[in-house]
């Protein structure tokens, strides 16, 4: 077995070493988060804003400072030459570059986290690259955000999402009412055939049951007439003789079918006499 003094001697040793580790060791740097869209399109001659956000532990103070940095995008410009200077910002004074001068403007709020600038006419020279930097001691530590800036005509701007919204609603409604016009004509068009059988058939029926019927109604009729007819002679008064008065029917249609029926008019035949 180990002596005791010797267990607490590696312990002194071990608690010393920590200690000198957490005095004298490198302490972790505070880091300042920055971001910036990927790329912004801006119509030639209009005004373009180049957006910037970051992120710090630190409360913003007057020190700190934004700088924006611009290395264009020209075949004669190789992606390693550094980037110049094009805007700076610091205690609430704005220094522009040279070749941005009277087209930047500083539009952010530094007590937002906000770095963004204004371009204005906005030309196809301005294409390339832009880094915006945020320094806010003691948060000096951070990589600056990159945007890719495209100049272009109107005519080669992307559609926006409102006119997309827009031309899909009214193409909804319009295909709507299509299906409503199509629709009513269908319906329109199977109530009109079925609308059409139905009378028809109603015609048909008509026609069917005033078809004429066979001699049984012409001889009903004849029938009647006789039971109608008086069955004797009429005797009239002294004053004039009257012989017997003879009914009788005729036939109009000149036609001598037995089964067709034809309209007969009663006629009276009377025989007179003088007393």
């Amino acid at each position: 077995m180990e002596p005791k003094w010797i267990n607490t001697i590696c312990n002194c040793v071990l608690l010393t070493g920590f200690t000198l580790c957490v005095v004298f060791g490198p302490k972790p740097t505070s880091a300042v988060d920055i971001y910036a869209p990927t790329e912004v399109i801006v119509e030639n001659g209009t005004t373009g804003i180049l957006k910037c956000s970051f992120k710090s532990k630190d409360v913003v103070s007057s020190a700190t400072t934004v700088t924006w940095s611009f290395r264009p995008s020209r075949s004669d410009t190789p992606s390693s030459v550094s980037p110049s200077s094009i805007f700076y910002f610091s205690q609430g004074r704005e220094f522009p570059g040279p070749e941005f001068k009277d087209r930047v403007q500083f539009i952010g709020d530094l007590n937002r986290k906000d770095a963004s600038i204004q371009l204005s006419q906005a030309q196809f020279s301005d294409n390339g690259t832009y880094f915006c930097d945020v320094k806010n001691p003691p948060d000096i530590s951070g990589t600056p955000a990159q945007t890719e800036l495209r100049v272009v005509l109107k005519e080669s701007l992307p559609q926006s999402n409102t006119a997309v919204i827009v031309g899909a609603v009214c193409g909804a409604v319009l295909g709507i009412i299509l299906i409503a016009v199509v629709t009513c004509l269908i319906i329109k068009i199977i109530t009109y055939v079925t609308r059409h059988d139905y009378e028809g058939c109603t015609s048909l029926e008509s026609v069917s049951s005033h078809a004429p019927q066979p001699r049984k109604k012409v001889e009903s009729s004849m029938e009647s007439s006789r039971c109608n007819s008086p069955s004797g002679p009429v005797q009239v008064g002294a004053g004039g003789g009257f012989g017997p008065v003879i009914y009788a029917q005729l036939d109009h249609s000149g036609t001598k079918n037995p089964n067709s029926f034809h309209k007969m008019e009663p006629v009276v035949y009377a025989d007179i006499r003088k007393n």
